[in-house]
């Protein structure tokens, strides 16, 4: 038999549980408010358990996606001189293809009752700057030029990372991400001033 913590709650210790004990608390009391020890408390397992699964609260948001941008960047890498537009595209496609509703995207869509903009903004960036570079990596391997092998990295990361938060912002699993993605990346050759 489990046993049950104060609130009731069935002891856990899977990352699922911590995730959503986490979610919970930053839309009763904001991000800045929640600490480990309230999403440990709520979820019923220790701070070490915590730290099994997550390496900090941000954690928590990003690393469903980070472990997709991880294996992007593996397949991005592996393309070496043999890199092509739709090489590229095909290692992009993993980061966003059967991308369920998560905890990153339950964040996007609340994030102001969440106190979350600030903290989104930044984390953004850090994962815009991965992908865009590993895509630009890929591009130089492969012959292109560096200013174009770097708008490339830049307009590629761009393009997932928004077809990411414009799907969680219209309600995730409301509309397909695989889309949002083709859409994202036809705008990268009908931009003005192109």
């Amino acid at each position: 038999m489990e046993s049950v913590s104060r609130a009731g709650r069935p002891r856990a210790s899977s990352r699922e549980t911590l995730a959503e004990a986490a979610c919970e608390l930053f839309l009763e009391q904001g991000y800045d408010a929640t600490s480990v020890a309230d999403i440990t408390r709520r979820a019923g397992v220790s701070r070490s358990s915590f730290f099994n699964y997550f390496s900090s609260k941000s954690d928590v948001l990003w690393s469903g996606l980070d472990a997709r941008i991880d294996d992007a960047l593996v397949a991005l890498a592996a393309l070496g001189t043999d890199a092509t537009g739709p090489g590229v595209r095909a290692a992009l496609t993993h980061v966003i293809k059967d991308f369920e509703p998560d905890p990153l995207a339950l964040a996007i869509r609340n994030e102001a009752a969440m106190g979350l903009e600030a903290e989104l903004q930044r984390d953004r960036g850090v994962r815009h700057g991965r992908l865009a570079s590993a895509v630009a990596s890929a591009a130089r391997a492969s012959g292109v030029d560096a200013i174009p092998a770097d708008i490339l990295g830049a307009a590629c990361a761009a393009a997932v990372l928004s077809s990411i938060r414009v799907w969680a912002e219209k309600g995730a699993g409301q509309a397909s991400l695989e889309a949002q993605f083709d859409a994202a990346l036809r705008c990268i050759h009908d931009l003005p001033w192109g």
